[in-house]
């Protein structure tokens, strides 16, 4: 069986895990996407789009203007005419000198007049959401921190909830071939995401460089229970937080545990600190290949498929050839994609009563790199020193690659995936005959 079910009685077991996943999609329970778990009523229905509001500061002229002055020339006496004319040089002088200093020089002052007149106001941008580049708008970045939730990806329970408003998503490989997602939010909250399964290994070093976040979770067997404990994160199971957890309608067990993220946030209230940032942003596209898809074939129930649709600026995912869509929000769309290529192995503690081994990611050290955002691919290496640093993303020419503002997928693929991209078919050009 691909889930985790622990089969040693000494080791605490956490709920969900006591129920195993079919393998037999024909046996597993259907999701009537009909009762979709109800997400963020303020979400707009269709792809996440993310948007980035520019700055446009209009300085408004001055509209004072020199007064005139006048004076008499029919004047009898000579040293009378002297005095006043320069009387009248210095109050001219002074006039200039007051105009000058209201209004600028006439260029700059016709510049923002122009400017005034030719750019749409627009709200003012506040600071960059540190997980997306994107500025707020005008308000400050929320004062809590990163909040990562364990997210099932197994085909029975999508559509998953929630996933439109993180700011990072980690796709991870795990036993038996399938993966689970990390979704990680900040600027923004979810009422409901899930359904929330259990922590694996791999948790630990993903988190690790987002600055102790809090990690939302379903139990998990021993001995990652205790790398979680030992790692750089707020370690929030659910089990002992129950009274945050939610069943909505519509969903079976194991597949039916939810929370809102503001109960989430609401365990640690006295976290305030918003995390650093995990990527360089750029609105600027890099030089890349131009590509219309990439396929990471994980497995047949996480065959995963990221094509690129240029009049949303985002990249839409399918699984199978099917859509993945967000409970009540349409299909999942992101900025960026970095394809993280990481050796694996497997071992030592069992997940699941089939014999499924944990799966361990080596995230340290360096490995190949694909990282694509709008309608390109830019290869290169990914490198981290320790799980104290942040990854860094370097081009093949030795630059730093700069992510698109905007929501990211960080897949992390097992070199033993063959991943494929899909380039634009360009038309020959038409040759006449003589």
């Amino acid at each position: 069986m691909p889930d985790d079910i622990n089969d040693d009685a000494t080791q605490a077991v956490p709920l969900d895990e006591t129920q195993a996943v079919p393998l037999d999609e024909t046996q597993a329970v259907p999701l009537d996407e009909t009762q979709a778990v109800p997400t963020d009523a303020t979400s707009p229905v269709g792809t996440p789009v993310t948007t980035g509001a520019g700055t446009a500061v209009a300085a408004s002229p001055g509209t004072d203007t020199p007064g005139k002055s006048t004076r008499s020339s029919s004047v009898p006496r000579g040293w009378i005419i002297a005095v006043v004319a320069a009387a009248v040089l210095l109050l001219g002088g002074g006039i200039a000198l007051a105009v000058t200093a209201s209004r600028g020089t006439p260029k700059a002052a016709h510049a923002a007049a122009h400017a005034a007149n030719s750019v749409t106001p627009t709200t003012p941008a506040g600071p960059q959401c540190p997980l997306t580049g994107v500025p707020t708008s005008g308000t400050p970045v929320p004062q809590r921190p990163a909040l990562a939730v364990k997210v099932d990806n197994y085909p029975q329970a999508r559509p998953q909830a929630g996933l439109d408003k993180a700011d990072i998503v980690f796709e991870e490989p795990v036993e038996g071939g399938i993966t689970r997602l990390v979704a990680v939010f900040q600027c923004q909250g979810p009422t409901l995401v899930g359904p929330i399964r259990s922590a694996r290994a791999v948790d630990v070093p993903i988190l690790d460089q987002l600055s102790k976040p809090v990690l939302i979770h379903a139990g998990g067997i021993n001995p990652v229970l205790a790398l979680l404990r030992n790692g750089n994160l707020i370690d929030d199971n659910v089990f002992a937080h129950g009274s945050i957890v939610q069943n909505p309608p519509g969903r079976q067990a194991p597949y039916d545990t939810y929370v809102s993220a503001a109960a989430a946030w609401a365990l640690n209230p006295n976290d305030t600190t918003p995390p650093a940032a995990l990527f360089s942003y750029s609105s600027t596209t890099p030089t890349g290949t131009p590509v219309t898809s990439i396929h990471i074939p994980f497995t047949a129930t996480n065959n995963t498929l990221w094509t690129w649709n240029a009049p949303s600026g985002h990249w839409l995912l399918s699984y199978s050839g099917t859509p993945a869509t967000v409970a009540n929000a349409g299909q999942i769309a992101t900025s960026n994609i970095v394809v993280q290529t990481v050796h694996v192995t497997y071992g030592p503690w069992l997940e699941n009563s089939e014999g499924g081994l944990e799966v361990q990611s080596q995230l340290t050290g360096s490995g190949p790199l694909t990282v694509l955002r709008n309608g390109i691919a830019v290869t290169g290496t990914w490198q981290r020193a320790s799980l104290n640093d942040p990854t860094t993303l370097t081009s093949s020419g030795g630059s730093p690659i700069a992510l698109a503002p905007g929501p990211t997928w960080v897949e992390i693929v097992p070199s033993t995936v063959s991943v494929t991209t899909t380039t634009p078919v360009t038309s020959s050009p038409a040759t006449s005959s003589p």
